[in-house]
């Protein structure tokens, strides 16, 4: 019988659908591949008990007529996600002990379509970071090679995916989170819009730059996923309605010209660039270079507005409310004692640069002049998308990485995400697809490249026509 982990998420619900097999039979296949893959992989933080009992629900929607796109699929959820009932660390040992007493917006939405959850997907505590090698749980290993990174924070979901331990996944961008692990396993990734989907029930990082989004094998699964999740909530005041689609199909491609002049890109990633940009050009699209002169500013204003709101979020993780408590002689020992060892070297970094940049003396020095560059690169996008449809650059600026490279270098690790950035800073959507390989000089192993498209707010939908035309897939 064929392995039913390497069906799409639509291949997959026809499939079931023509009665070829069922959800428990499907779970039963993704449930095996995810207890396999997880020994040494690292990837999910606890596997569900429950799956194959979540599956028979959808069994008997199926029967009913009453199955819809998503019902028996196999789903990760990074673990900042809230499911009611189930533990949440978001990667840290802070929330040890803690039990979601409600489900986040958008489980409840895959719960009403009859989606399966497989389990909490590791990542870096409290999604701060670009491989996953800071979970306080140990490091994933990217499934394509072991001795590499998944990227990060989303490196538990992306893992998920491309170890074929679930259909899609779950994860959460703040600065490219979901984008660049896509890169780095292969699969393909989108932060939407932001506002597009409730960030109800996502554990905060940095709440004006946070998005939940999908991850999937094919642009037709992560498309799946988001129009599930997407809508006003109104338990999130910066969610928004879905507005309707314009019917104008994309035309002009635009690159901006600093992608090119940016330090420590990859010479792999460059070339696989250029084909990329080449085979859009085969497929009818016109490319321009534009000029973006402030995207190259757009890391260093992420690294102080980014920190700024973790320091102010994660100022409730005291030991007083929730999770882990470490007693000292007095009351202030308390605090210092269950701060300092419940969040790991990473965590406390950003929460100290964090505290530092919103300090009396140093807010309009470094915030406030952060927020100032972040509406003129805002302005800037705003600007290119009145001369091009949508924006190409890289996802990453380097291949999947060795573990252990880059966590000894904290600033070479940030640099991870400069190409991703820019679209939180802005707001907008991008998506991240597979676009070519480099060849690792060690073992010769296939290592994924990405490319990244963006669009202006609210156009997923000429990232999707894009990227389905990139990759072949049916429109």
């Amino acid at each position: 019988m064929t392995d039913l982990s390497l069906y799409t998420i639509r291949g997959a619900h026809q499939a079931m659908k023509a009665g070829d097999f069922t959800p428990l039979e499907l779970a039963e296949d993704v449930l095996r591949r995810a207890q396999e893959a997880n020994g040494h992989l690292n990837i999910f933080l606890e596997i569900f008990p429950d799956v194959l009992d979540q599956a028979r629900v959808a069994v008997e929607k199926f029967r009913r007529g009453e199955a819809t796109t998503l019902s028996g699929i196999p789903i990760a959820v990074k673990d900042n996600i809230l499911i009611e009932g189930r533990r949440a660390s978001a990667g840290s040992r802070i929330l040890d002990g803690f039990i979601s007493p409600y489900d986040a917006t958008v489980i409840g939405k895959l719960k009403r379509e009859g989606a399966v959850f497989v389990g909490r997907a590791n990542m870096d505590e409290f999604a701060m970071g670009s491989s996953t090698e800071h979970s306080a749980f140990g490091p994933v290993r990217n499934p394509l090679d072991p001795d590499r990174v998944p990227g990060g924070s989303s490196g538990g979901s992306a893992a998920a995916v491309a170890a074929r331990a679930a259909l899609g996944a779950l994860g959460s961008d703040t600065g490219g989170s979901v984008r660049q692990p896509a890169s780095f396993c292969g699969c393909v990734g989108l932060k939407p819009t932001y506002g597009a989907v409730s960030r109800y029930g996502l554990i905060a990082l940095a709440s004006s730059l946070d998005q939940i989004g999908p991850l999937g094998k094919t642009v037709d699964d992560v498309e799946i996923l988001f129009e599930s999740m997407r809508g006003v909530d109104s338990l999130d005041s910066t969610s928004f309605s879905p507005t309707a689609k314009k019917v104008s199909e994309p035309k002009v491609l635009g690159i901006p010209s600093e992608v090119r002049t940016m330090k420590g890109v990859h010479p792999d990633v460059l070339h696989s660039f250029d084909a990329a940009a080449k085979r859009l050009s085969s497929l009818g699209y016109s490319i321009r270079e534009i000029e973006m002169p402030s995207l190259p500013y757009s890391l260093a204003v992420y690294y102080i507005i980014m920190p700024a709101e973790a320091s102010s979020n994660l100022a409730r993780y005291d030991g007083v409310k929730y999770g882990f408590k470490k007693e000292g002689k007095i009351l202030l020992d308390d605090y210092l004692e269950t701060r300092g060892r419940g969040f790991g070297q990473e965590a406390r970094r950003r929460i100290m640069l964090g505290t530092y940049v919103l300090s009396a003396g140093y807010y309009e020095a470094f915030y406030g002049r952060a927020q100032s560059v972040q509406r003129v690169i805002a302005a800037e996008f705003e600007r290119a998308f009145g001369e091009v449809d949508a924006l190409l650059s890289p996802t990453a600026p380097t291949p999947p990485f060795a573990l252990g490279e880059k966590t000894a270098d904290p600033l070479a690790m940030y640099a991870a995400d400069m190409f991703t950035v820019p679209a939180n800073i802005a707001g907008v959507p991008a998506l991240s697809v597979p676009s070519g390989v480099s060849l690792s000089p060690e073992s010769g192993a296939k290592l994924p490249l990405g490319l990244q498209i963006m669009a202006p707010h609210h156009r997923e939908d000429i990232l999707f026509s894009i990227g389905k035309k990139f990759l072949g897939e049916q429109l």
